[in-house]
Formats: structure tokens, sequence, C-alpha cells
């Protein structure tokens, strides 16, 4: 099975447990893939190899980005209806605080779909939803 009949068998399950397994730096990452309350959660477990800074410790900030990116990645490919699959045009992370060593989580939010690009609004926690540590605005390329 190629990738993309991998994501059209994803978003008939509205499972992407499988797909994320398949990809190696997710399966690095430990993230996992929950649907709460209708919407799809990134879940990164926290692990040792994941901390940036031992002498804080705080999470690595590249994993934080990873995990931004991948959720909006996965969004849209969960929401949108074409074939190909989406590249990153553009990534913007904002830090706002230092990663506990505790689970994060990150969801995505499609803010606007065209033809050629979608952009997404995402947001990564630990403790609380409302009080964000990472936030991103990614720029797909899609279509075309």
């Amino acid at each position: 099975m190629n990738v993309v009949e991998a994501v059209a068998a994803a978003r008939r399950a509205g499972d992407f447990s499988d797909l994320v397994e398949a990809i190696p730096y997710l399966k690095f990452l430990g993230v996992r893939v929950e649907t709460r309350d209708g919407r799809r959660i990134a879940v990164m477990p926290f692990s040792d190899h994941l901390v940036g800074n031992p002498t804080v410790p705080a999470l690595h900030g590249g994993t934080l980005g990873a995990l931004l990116e991948s959720v909006a990645h996965l969004e849209l490919l969960a929401t949108a209806d074409h074939a190909k699959l989406p590249r990153t045009i553009t990534l913007t992370v904002d830090f706002l605080r230092s990663g506990k060593t505790i689970d994060t989580f990150a969801s995505a939010r499609v803010v606007r779909h065209g033809r050629r690009v979608a952009t997404l609004q995402c947001l990564a926690w630990q403790e609380d939803e409302g009080a964000p540590i990472a936030s991103a605005m990614v720029i797909l390329k899609v279509g075309v």
C-alpha cells in the first residue's frame, strides 16, 4: 500500500494511528493521535530523549516544532478531499513557555483552504489547553 492509499484508508476508518506509525520521526517522538470531542489531538508522551536542556529540564524546541508541523499535516490529510500529500511551505513557531518534562498535546485548525495552499493554526499544550506552550502557523502546498 502506498502513502496515498494509506491516507485514504485512514480517512475512511477515521483512525490515523497506522499512518503515524509508518512515519519514522513520529514513531521516534512516540506521537499518537486520539479523537476527543470530535477533534484530532496529537499526543507526544514524555521521554528522556525529548529533552533539549537537561539543566532546566525542558523539551527540545525542535520536537515541539515537529509535533506542530505534523499535527497540521495530519489535520489537513483528515479533512481535505484531494489525493496529493501536502508539502510544507512555511512553518512559523512561537515558543510561549518552556515545555515541562510531561506529556504534550497538540491540535490544528484549518484557517483557510484554497486550491493551491492551506493555512493552519496549531497549538501545543501540556496540563491546560488554555495555557499553550507553543503555537504555529503552517502554510502547506496542496492540490495542483
